[in-house]
């Protein structure tokens, strides 16, 4: 209890203090004094695609940087997504084919690469994964809820004014009718096509084949391989060696994250982290 009401304590002092302690800290990133390392020209990239794919600016910027430095030879393509929405994953695929063209890119799945986050790697120059990683789930999902007859018992119902006789499709509010499941299906369907195409295209497959490698089946790294998904199985290690290798660098020196943004994400992650502790103290005492 006594060690609780410590913890409880540190915390009140940072949430109190956390102005002052947050000023300082950016006045020591900005003033801190270099190393030899951070005075040499990066000639290295690394960009990452992290959780699901909705908002890419940050990405975007990233990867038109890459392209525009000269100094940076080649970018390394950190994977670890389940996919997300379609059109910004497939603005990343083209933003990296793009890239591709440039400079050599290796996309490396650290953790997922499906869904949408594998659309967007499939024009890197190779990919390569981690042998505990998921690769694939390659198609076109639409749902929604069916809320009808909840809204039915608690006495809710609908006043709608539309044009058009496709307006309401996909709505939450009653049961699809057949002429709004097949509209659906038939957007669907247009979506997993162009789908499969630029796989196929990016990876050198037979796309009439797409039931071997684009059934919406996720595959172990090993398996991936097999069916021509990926170009390798290793470490990040290897992955970096062979973006190396690939950007012709005699002395790799990889770009360092911006310490103000990474200082945010573990900020973040310590906010949440107090917070839960001082639940957990609460609780306690």
């Amino acid at each position: 209890m006594i060690f609780f009401r410590f913890i409880g304590k540190i915390i009140n002092y940072i949430q109190n203090h956390f102005k002052a302690m947050l000023f300082l800290l950016l006045l020591f990133l900005i003033f801190a004094p270099f190393g030899h390392d951070k005075l040499q020209t990066p000639n290295l990239s690394i960009i990452k695609i992290e959780g699901e794919i909705g908002n890419i600016d940050k990405i975007m910027t990233q990867i038109n940087q890459a392209a525009s430095e000269k100094n940076i030879k080649g970018v390394l393509l950190k994977v670890d997504s389940p996919g997300g929405s379609l059109a910004p994953s497939v603005e990343l695929s083209m933003a990296i084919k793009r890239l591709s063209s440039i400079k050599p890119v290796i996309a490396y799945a650290s953790g997922s690469m499906a869904s949408g986050s594998y659309y967007a790697s499939i024009w890197a120059n190779k990919i390569i994964a981690n042998p505990g990683a998921f690769i694939g789930s390659i198609g076109v999902l639409f749902q929604a809820p069916n809320i009808e007859k909840l809204a039915k018992k608690i006495g809710i119902s609908e006043q709608t004014v539309f044009a058009g006789a496709y307006k309401q499709m996909g709505t939450f509010t009653r049961e699809w009718t057949p002429k709004e499941r097949n509209a659906l299906k038939n957007l669907t369907n247009d979506a997993y096509s162009m789908f499969i195409k630029d796989v196929a295209s990016a990876r050198g497959l037979n796309p009439n084949n797409y039931k071997e490698f684009a059934d919406a089946k996720v595959f172990m790294a090993a398996k991936a391989k097999k069916v021509g998904l990926i170009d390798e199985v290793g470490s990040i290690y290897k992955a970096k060696m062979e973006l190396i290798k690939m950007a012709n660098v005699t002395q790799p020196i990889w770009q360092k994250p911006d310490l103000v943004d990474e200082f945010l994400k573990e900020l973040k992650a310590s906010s949440h982290i107090s917070i839960n502790l001082e639940n957990l103290v609460g609780n306690l005492k």
